[in-house]
Parts: structure tokens; sequence; C-alpha cells
């Protein structure tokens, strides 16, 4: 039976091997400090935190996120700790709450790997806080409890810090703020949270170890189902289900402006309300077999919706699962080195057949353990697998890859799709089942393809002009892309190139005719392109805050826009740099998107003054890197690109089609 608590109140803990189970509603910082018997930090090495998220016996997220699962083994802490405290805050410098009375109360629950409660605590009564200790697990004659504890801090960590006596407490507040906006720059964007009925149908792994706690055995995830990084990540609030009209048989909303009212934004197609079930899933193929993937597993007003949320369904699986195989392996690792610590410890013991005994037995058990987490995995890994199977043959083409058939039978929409595939990510453990990485229309961040060869994974790029040329082609195919998907006359996008270097990779686009006007080149074609968008986000700003979108010029183009800028900073004074980073922060929210092919170490010239930039925008690569973070526990994915394949007329029989129904539009 699950302990409430209320504050102050204790709870034994029969168990060592636990989770901390966080949620909070909106992202939010979790961190642990190890304090000793007299309830002080040693130094910053007894705290956990996202920019060091891994101490003995415990580890937190690496990002801010909404929801937090926090690993502790009480069994692997050092003799010197006898408290753990449990660290919660709002990230600072991100744009979001400050203060906990702004957000809902947190909910913390101690749970078991299997996730069953232990004890659970709401933290009540917070205002002006930013950072709070939310429980404490402690040592006591040798036995553990968890403690409610809700003290809050208004200073925020650097506070918090101080009260548990860390010198260095300014600075480690500050390291930490800094790695968690560098974790939210680089993170997928999760769905945003739906209601009790809204899940995906079939259950989320729970990172449990052991052979009986993989995807059979799953609990639903309220936080799993569609925000928005996703990774797309870091992390957008216009386009959640709740964004678009209730009425199902309204059918698609016009977004040119109406008269009396703001321009309409979001998603012409989303509804309000819990989405329909999921479709009946395939009987056994034999009994007592797990049911066959059926394509569509998931909840969804319509078969797009549902495979987007069981596609990030896949994807939370995939997560959990690794991070359940990690963790029994580091287990496994501390729990050997434990006992081989021991044995070394024992003068009489080190040398002889006894001590060589108790070795080989640590190293066998290590052997077991880390087998039957992979074998957990590999189960884990074989569902996936086999759900990728049907489930990619049945993406449309928004969600597809190139070379997927659906694209011989393409036409242009007549409404906007719920997302769009950027690419493929994959794990060291999953290789070579790829998760689609699919993020929400319209775009919520910009996006920089980084054609630099800093922290590349494939090293056999050696040639800048090399990376240059496939970062071009990736943002051609993701543009074609995003043109192909959108109706005729929704979508518009600029190119600036001024030196003239991608004209040889903008052959399709400028060819086939879908661009809305030459490549500008040189610096008076960037500065003529970046004063007409700045002006168009200006107008739009004016005329949503003013309620007046009907004084908008007739001649406004009311699509949505995508400036593609290749070799920055070649071209860009002061003023063009400031007019860009103007168009990445204000941009998206009245439908003005950046991407960016560029080098960051080019640019390094501006210093600090790029870094806003660089953090507002989602870093794709054009060769495969492990760059990118899941929003529930934080691993690197490997992100892959989804080219064309090569001597395909796919890019042209699409763009063809976009062209040809961009002219009907205009008559």
């Amino acid at each position: 039976m699950t302990a409430e608590l209320v504050r102050g109140q204790n709870h034994p803990l029969t168990r060592v091997r636990l989770e901390v189970r966080v949620s909070a509603g909106k992202p939010i910082v979790a961190a642990a400090t190890l304090s000793d018997e007299n309830g002080k930090i040693r130094g910053v090495e007894w705290v956990a935190h996202p920019g060091a998220p891994t101490l003995p016996g415990l580890e937190v997220s690496r990002q801010a996120a909404a929801d937090h699962r926090l690993a502790v083994d009480l069994d692997a802490m050092p003799e010197a700790v006898h408290r753990v405290s449990v660290l919660l805050a709002l990230p600072m410098g991100v744009g979001g709450p400050v203060r906990f009375g702004a957000v809902a109360a947190p909910f913390v629950a101690v749970t078991g790997l299997d996730g069953t409660e232990v004890a659970s605590y709401t933290i009540t009564g917070l205002e002006a806080e930013s950072a709070v200790v939310a429980l404490e697990l402690y040592r006591r004659q040798g036995a553990w409890k968890v403690r409610a504890v809700g003290q809050g801090y208004a200073d925020g960590l650097a506070e918090l810090f101080t009260d548990q006596g860390l010198t260095e407490a300014q600075q480690l507040a500050t390291g930490i703020n800094e790695a968690v906006a560098q974790g939210l720059a680089r993170s997928v964007q999760a769905p945003q949270a739906r209601t009790a009925d809204g899940g995906r149908s079939r259950q989320a792994t729970a990172p449990a170890h052991g052979p009986d706690h993989g995807p059979a055995a799953r609990t639903t995830p309220g936080h799993a189902a569609p925000d928005a990084a996703s990774p797309y990540a870091a992390q957008g609030a216009q386009s959640g289900p709740s964004a678009g009209p209730a009425d199902p048989s309204a059918g698609p909303q016009p977004s040119a402006p109406t008269a009396g009212g703001p321009i309409d934004y979001s998603h012409p197609a989303r509804h309000t309300g819990a989405p329909p079930p999921p479709p009946p899933t395939a009987p056994p193929a034999q009994p007592g077999w797990p049911a066959r993937p059926v394509a569509g597993d998931a909840t969804g007003w319509s078969m797009d919706e549902r495979l987007y949320n069981q596609v990030w369904g896949m994807f939370e699986d995939l997560a959990r699962s690794t991070a359940a195989y990690r963790s029994a392996v580091d287990f496994a690792d501390s729990r050997m080195e434990k006992e081989l610590d021991q044995v070394l410890s024992d003068p009489r013991s080190r040398i002889g057949g006894q001590g060589d005994a108790a070795r080989e037995a640590a190293r066998t058990k290590h052997t077991q353990l880390v087998d039957q987490a992979r074998q957990a995995l590999d189960r884990d890994l074989a569902q996936l697998g086999a759900e990728a199977d049907v489930v990619e043959p049945a993406l449309p083409p928004a969600y597809a890859r190139w070379d997927n058939p659906v694209w011989h039978a393409y036409r242009v929409p007549m409404e906007i799709p719920m997302a769009v595939r950027l690419g493929d990510l994959y794990l060291p453990e999953s290789d070579p089942l790829r998760i689609p990485m699919l993020v929400r229309l319209p775009l919520e961040r910009g996006l920089w393809i980084d054609s630099g060869r800093v922290g590349m994974l494939d090293e056999t790029f050696a040639d800048a002009h090399d990376l240059r040329r496939l970062g071009m082609e990736t943002a051609v195919a993701l543009a074609a892309r995003l043109l192909a998907v959108y109706p005729a006359g929704e979508f518009t996008v600029h190119v600036i190139d001024p030196a003239g270097s991608a004209a040889q990779q903008l052959v399709p686009l400028v060819q086939n005719g879908v661009l809305a006007g030459p490549p500008a080149l040189g610096a008076a074609g960037v500065s003529d392109v970046l004063a007409r968008l700045t002006q168009r986000v200006d107008l739009v700003q004016m005329a949503m805050r003013g309620g007046a979108a009907d004084s908008l010029p007739h001649d406004l183009d009311t699509a949505e826009q995508l400036l593609i800028v290749n070799d920055f900073p070649h071209g860009f004074d002061d003023r063009a740099v400031n007019q860009l980073r103007y168009l990445a922060d204000e941009g998206p929210a009245v439908g003005v998107h950046l991407m960016m092919i560029a080098d960051r170490e080019e640019a390094a010239g501006y210093g600090p003054l790029l870094d806003p930039l660089w953090r507002s925008l989602l870093r794709l690569t054009p060769v495969p890197d492990d760059h990118l973070a899941d929003p529930w526990v934080g691993h690197a994915w490997t992100y892959e690109p989804t080219l064309v394949p090569p001597h395909s007329q796919v890019l042209n029989q699409v763009l063809t089609q976009v062209a040809q129904a961009r002219r009907e539009w205009k008559r």
C-alpha cells in the first residue's frame, strides 16, 4: 500500500533499489545531493545534476523535463553518505516559469523498479520559490527511510546549496543552469500531454530489471502522449491537441486572416477532447504469444495521428528499455566492484584459493546479471523491431522516408499534416532499429544543419567542402518535404546563398519553380530578404496584439515562411546578424522559420553574441551524429538525415506536382 506523505512525515524503505519519479507538468530540473551524518555536502562531487548526472548509487536526468525518473541504489552508496536529498528547480533563462507558484504542484513518488509506489508526496504551498528540497532518503540505525521535506528557496539552487553547506554554491548553480540550457537546445521535444484517455494504447516500458519487466509488463505513460523536442527534445505550446477546432466535421480552417480576429497559425485539423480509442489489436499468432503488432495501434482522431502517437510510443519504449539495460549493467558493475573491494580489504583472502574463488564468483554473478539484462533488452528490441516493420510501410508521405513507395502515389495534400519527419534516431544498443524523428507542424524551432567537423562521429568527412555540400543536400531534402506536405499556397521558401556556392544543390528547387524567388546573392540580396521577412514579422505581431488582422496589407503572404541560409556568416554584416537573431526568436510564433547551414567555428568571431541563436535552433547534421536527447531519459541519440536515394527521380516528381498545384492555386 502506498504511503501518501505530508510535509515532515517519514516512511520506512524495505527495498534498496528504487526510483524517484517526479511529475510537474512543466519542464523542471531534477538533482540530488549526498550528505554526511551532519547533513553537510562534502563538495560538488557529492551533487548529481544534469551536468554530472551519475554518482555511486545514484543517477538523475540529464536535462529539464516535465517528468523524471531518478535511479537510486542504496546498497551502492558510500559508507559516509547518510542522506540523499532530491532537489527540484525551475530552469532559469529559458523563458519558462520562474516560481513554483505559477505551475502545478509537483508530485514525487518513491517506487520499486517494477513501478510499485512505496511512498508519494505532493509538494503544495509553494509560491515565490524556484528551488525546493522535495524529499530525502536517510539512514537511521542501519535502516533507510524516506521523509517528505518540501523546503523551498526563493533564490533558487544557489540559496539551496548554500543552506546545505556547499561553499561553491553559486558557481554550481550557474553551471547547472548552463547545462540545462544546452540540454534543452539539443533535446527532441516530446508531444504535449493528453487527457487520461489520450495516452498510448499499448503501454510503455518501465525501466525495470530482470526478465519480467519488458514491454509485456507496461504501465500507461500519461506523460508519453503527444508536447512540442523533441529528441524534438528540447521543447511550443500552440501545437497541442487542444489548439485546433473542436468540431471534427468542420474540416480544415483557412490560415488567412479573418476580419476582426488575429491570424490563426494553429494546426487546422487539431481536435479537442478525448480521441477515439485505437483499433483492435490483431490476435496473437499462437496462444500465449504476444499480439502481432498493428500499424496505428494508438489513440487518435485519424490514422495519421494514431501513427504519430505510435511512433512516439515506440520512441519512449526504446528509451526506457535501454535505460533499464544500462542501469542493470551499471548495477552489475558496481556490485562486482564492491565484492572485489571486500575481497581485497581482507588480507587473509587477497591471495590463495579463497580469494580466487571469491573473485571468480563475483565475475560470474556479474556476467549473469548482464546476460539477464541483455535478454530483456533483446526481447524488447524484437518486439519494437516487429512493430517498426509494420509501421514504416504504413506511414503517410509526411512521416515516410524518401525510399518509401508511398511517394510514388504522392498527391498535393488538402490540409496540413500533424507532423513531419526530419530524419531517423537510434541508440548503439538498438542498431539497426531506427525510430522516425517526427516533429509537430508548424515548426516551433528553427533548424541548424551543422556543416562543421567538430564532434562528428563519422571522421571520413575530413573535407569541409563535402560537409557543406551534404549540409545543403540535407536542407534541400527537408525543404522539399515541407513543400510537399503543405497544401498549395500554404508554405513559401526563400533562399539566401550569398556566394552562390549552393547552386548545384539548389537545382531541384530552382528548376521546378517552387521558391518564392531566385536565391539571394551578395550582401544586397541578404539585406533585401532579411528586411522583407523582418517587416513581415513586425506587421503580423502588431496585428495579432491589436486584434486587427484585417488591417494587414492585402498583398501580405500569410503562408508559413521558411528562410534557408547558406554559408553563414559570409555576406552578413552586424545588422543582418541581428535581424537573423530576431527572426530566430520571434519568427516561429508568426509563421517565419529559419533553416541555417553553417559551421559554428566559422562564426566564432562573433563570440558569445551568437550563442542564443545556436541554442534557439534545433541542431541537425548531414552525417550521423549522436547529439540529440530524448525528453524522458536523456540518452544521446544518433541522428541520421533522411536523404533522397542516389539516382532517384522521386524528388523531381514530387516537386513537379507541387509547382503545378501552386500555379493552379494562383489563378
